[in-house]
């Protein structure tokens, strides 16, 4: 199978990067002008928990595409949510007839991708494993190496594409095939919104964010949130972090809190002292994915009728900084704290 990334970042990297090594066909796709150049003349260093590696890799400048002949089976989009629509019809452009255009983000994206491909073009893939971009020609992996991928059909049939792409993202940890791509893309949603905002907001690391007893607290109001949109939805959310959702609904009504936050706590193990991506984007000065994550949440809670007052202000607070003038500190989070039941 013939394999292209758009967006060769910290998740885009360390995918390319170990699919290149064990022997994938994978053309490594980019905006970063730098970025490229130092993989096409050094290769791509992967570093963390996957190990030290200096991978040769086929990387290409955006406007190279052109250059290629032969089309590519399957084309992971892994940009950032504000990059979907043009990334998948450039991606569409190079695929075979019969390829498909894997959604690999954060985010809810895949009926995004599905507009611009087609449904029957279009599969998804869940990312569970923690990633930073370090320099230019360098990425590291910063989970613990026993979390992966969840590969699924917009709806929910076990095909034998699906199953090929588990094989494939096996090649980098552990993959499975999903009959509830929503429920678990709800699931990481959920973990997405309480660890990047946080992060992004008060400095504090992924492990952090879930162990300490402020943002903690934060974290479970924000899920509870997720968690009843999703249902109010139609959805029946996955397992987060190994922990029932329920939980999360139960502990922000005040029920059986100090256990999950215990539990919460606990499950930071996984992790590697990794930072969430909206944090790596607020200290490179670039533009968040807010509105793609929180925001999303609070506007599917209006179409269903679930307020959403936590997550609407994790939005508000993030965007009032304004691009690139978010100084991360932990005395950011207090309007939230202020929020929170006595």
């Amino acid at each position: 199978m013939r394999i292209g990334i758009i967006g060769v970042g910290a998740i885009g990297g360390v995918v390319g990067g170990l699919l290149t090594k064990a022997g994938r066909d994978v053309t490594l796709i980019d905006q970063w002008p730098e970025h490229v150049e130092v993989m096409k003349t050094k290769g791509l260093r992967l570093s963390g928990t996957c190990g030290d590696h200096q991978i040769p890799v086929n990387a290409l400048h955006i406007h190279e595409l052109q250059t290629v002949e032969q089309p590519f089976d399957a084309v992971f989009v892994s940009v950032k949510s504000y990059d979907t629509e043009w990334a998948t019809s450039l991606g569409l452009r190079y695929l075979a007839p019969n390829g498909c255009i894997v959604d690999f983000q954060n985010g809810m994206n895949d009926e995004r991708v599905a507009a611009v491909a087609g449904r029957e073009r279009t599969l998804g893939c869940v990312i569970t494993i923690g990633a930073g971009l370090v320099a230019a020609g360098h990425a590291m992996r910063t989970d613990r190496a026993a979390v992966g991928f969840k590969v699924g059909e917009l709806d929910g049939k076990e095909t034998d594409r699906a199953k090929t792409l588990v094989a494939i993202m096996n090649d980098v940890a552990p993959a499975k095939l999903t009959t509830n791509l929503m429920g678990e893309r709800w699931s990481k949603l959920a973990v997405n919104c309480m660890a990047n905002p946080l992060a992004g907001l008060s400095g504090l690391g992924s492990a952090e964010v879930r162990t300490l007893p402020e943002p903690s607290r934060i974290a479970v109001q924000i899920v509870a949130e997720c968690v009843t949109v999703a249902r109010a939805s139609g959805y029946e959310v996955e397992p987060i972090y190994g922990l029932d959702p329920q939980r999360f609904v139960d502990a922000a009504g005040g029920k059986g809190a100090g256990a999950l936050l215990a539990d919460m706590s606990a499950s930071a193990k996984f992790l590697a002292g990794g930072r969430p991506s909206l944090l790596q984007d607020v200290i490179k000065g670039r533009r968040t994915e807010i509105e793609y994550l929180n925001g999303w949440v609070a506007g599917q809670g209006r179409k269903v009728g679930v307020p959403t007052p936590v997550n609407d202000a994790v939005v508000k607070l993030v965007t009032s900084f304004g691009v690139g003038k978010l100084e991360p500190d932990p005395k950011n989070l207090e309007p939230l704290l202020a929020m929170l039941p006595r």
